[in-house]
């Protein structure tokens, strides 16, 4: 199957969470980690997350630098990757940044389940793809976005999302950021919830490199192939 490189972008607490209790959006990591994601992003051709994500944390998924989007721009693309949102339409505000912050082309992926009404609503906005199926396949996902050009996907969460990309063994790297702080609870999210795997089935990582920044630490690894 014909697919974009896909990469996991997250910062994580010590103790693996990407969030308190709360489950909100809350910043982990330093600017310089943020720089660093907005570097990634603007290397990119979309930029994906779950529905849980878009609508807790509202994103808006674009490239902050002023010089990194001149940069596309004398590249011959658009000023913002493409944005991709996945999972059930029906709460997706009309009047989200995900949807109106930025001159990015906005994808969903809705669940079979969702409101007709809101696929109509929405289509007027972004291009909406409705699975036939009662959960979203990833490789649908990964398939349809190469056929429309892209070759380098980031997801930026959530723990979900991470698990039924990862689960379906379509994830070549995963990027993560240490951050020297400590959130605990047993309900909080971490880096990949889901249903999780047996330890026969626990997916194996090499280490491509470990950088420090002050007290952060990031580790990029790639996933090894089943």
């Amino acid at each position: 199957m014909k697919k974009p490189f896909i990469f996991i972008n997250s910062a994580m607490t010590v103790d693996g969470k990407i969030s308190t209790l709360e489950r909100r959006q809350v910043r982990i990591s330093s600017q310089k980690d943020m720089d660093m994601v907005d570097k990634l992003r603007a290397g990119s051709d979309a930029v994906l997350v779950g529905m849980n994500t878009l609508l807790t944390d509202d994103p808006k998924l674009t490239v902050k630098s002023g010089k990194l989007r001149e940069e596309r721009l004398e590249k011959g693309l658009s000023e913002n990757p493409m944005k991709v949102a996945v999972g059930r339409i029906d709460s997706v505000n009309l009047d989200s940044e995900f949807l109106n912050y930025g001159n990015a082309e906005k994808i969903f992926f809705a669940s079979r389940d969702s409101d007709t009404l809101k696929i109509d609503e929405l289509g007027d906005m972004a291009d909406v793809y409705v699975s036939v199926d009662d959960e979203i396949d990833p490789c649908f996902i990964a398939k349809t976005l190469h056929g429309l050009g892209v070759r380098r996907l980031m997801i930026e969460g959530g723990a979900e999302t991470n698990y039924r990309f990862l689960k379906a063994g379509l994830v070549d790297e995963i990027y993560v950021t240490v951050a020297p702080r400590i959130f605990g609870g047993r309900d909080a999210p971490t880096l990949v919830d889901g249903a999780g795997f047996m330890e026969g089935q626990a997916l194996k990582l090499k280490l491509l490199s470990m950088n420090r920044k002050g007290d952060e630490l990031l580790l990029k690894y790639r996933v090894s192939k089943r």
